[in-house]
């Protein structure tokens, strides 16, 4: 029989306590650091939302506003947009209105529509996979039809048709883009629950008596966090991008209120950009490293989360 020292004693129960400290998420966030495209996403991310939460302060600072004119000294004598420099330092627009201002209002509004419809979608998506899959029957072929109903509509027409009856607002531009967009997530999360449902967790609640909805949003969902947040941060730069095409084709974000998708719309009206390059390069570049940034945070976090599905893909 082995006799442990006391200082052997102290250093398996100061290993056993650091084992028992690592919980799942503290493992998931040391996989993640491990990950430098995955950190530089998040700074990126980190880096727009605090721009975009400091467009009043940066509003204030130029004493540009976001929609104000500067005719004078925003327009050169010829009437074209000024280029980047000293007053205007990311330039101006054709109506001698500041790039800058305008960036930082509108990633206020991608990321409000990005977040906020993502949000959205995603509780639509997994309360929809959740009770078809685990419900099965005649209820998972009502829902599964008209998620297929709802994939095969074309985004462009369905757009258009409401902007033209309702009109565009920030509003409907939500409501499009959740429309669209809970649709992946629910077939994912409806086969995660059928390979669940008949596991022995779950007919050892119904045995004790649970209700459906109770082991559906009790036992099952927290078993599918893994897709619920990697599909939730994918769906954000498609959320994005959605608005920016909405606002560009002019069936989004009503002007003057900056968004990226109408400076964009801007720099292509009558090809000013040709001449202008920095009303498209600013407001796309902006536009690129966001959802890049997104895409890539997700391509991490399902890595993190789910170490197997890295392991067996490199295999």
């Amino acid at each position: 029989m082995k006799i442990m020292t006391p200082r052997t004693a102290l250093i398996a129960a100061r290993n056993s306590a650091d084992v028992q400290l690592k919980g799942s998420w503290r493992l998931t966030f040391e996989r993640l650091r491990r990950d430098p495209a995955s950190i530089a996403s998040l700074v990126v991310i980190l880096l727009i939302v605090a721009f975009a939460i400091c467009a009043p302060l940066i509003a204030a600072i130029t004493g540009h506003g976001p929609t104000e004119q500067f005719r004078e000294t925003g327009l050169s004598p010829e009437g074209m947009p000024v280029a980047p420099g000293g007053e205007f330092l990311l330039g101006t627009d054709q109506l001698g209105r500041d790039v800058l201002v305008r960036l930082a209002y509108g990633a206020q509004v991608s990321l409000l529509v990005g977040v906020v419809a993502s949000l959205i979608a995603s509780l639509i998506g997994v309360t929809v996979g959740v009770v078809s899959g685990f419900i099965g029957g005649v209820t998972d072929t009502i829902l599964s039809r008209i998620t297929d109903l709802v994939m095969s509509v074309p985004f462009l027409l369905c757009a258009i048709a409401l902007v033209s009856v309702l009109g565009p607002s920030l509003g409907l531009s939500i409501a499009v883009i959740v429309f669209f967009s809970w649709t992946g997530l629910a077939r994912v999360i409806r086969g995660q629950v059928v390979a669940l449902r008949h596991r022995e967790f779950v007919e050892a609640a119904r045995s004790l008596g649970s209700s459906r909805w109770s082991i559906m949003f009790r036992d099952i969902v927290p078993n599918l966090v893994v897709p619920i947040v990697v599909y939730t941060t994918l769906m954000i730069p498609s959320a994005i991008v959605f608005e920016a095409t909405l606002s560009f084709l002019g069936l989004g974000i009503v002007p003057p209120t900056a968004s990226w998708g109408n400076m964009l719309a801007d720099a292509a009206n009558g090809s000013i950009y040709l001449v202008a390059w920095w009303m498209v390069m600013v407001p796309g570049l902006a536009l690129l490293a966001l959802t890049l940034s997104f895409n890539l945070l997700g391509d991490g976090l399902r890595d993190a989360l789910d170490p197997s599905s890295r392991s067996g893909a490199a295999r």
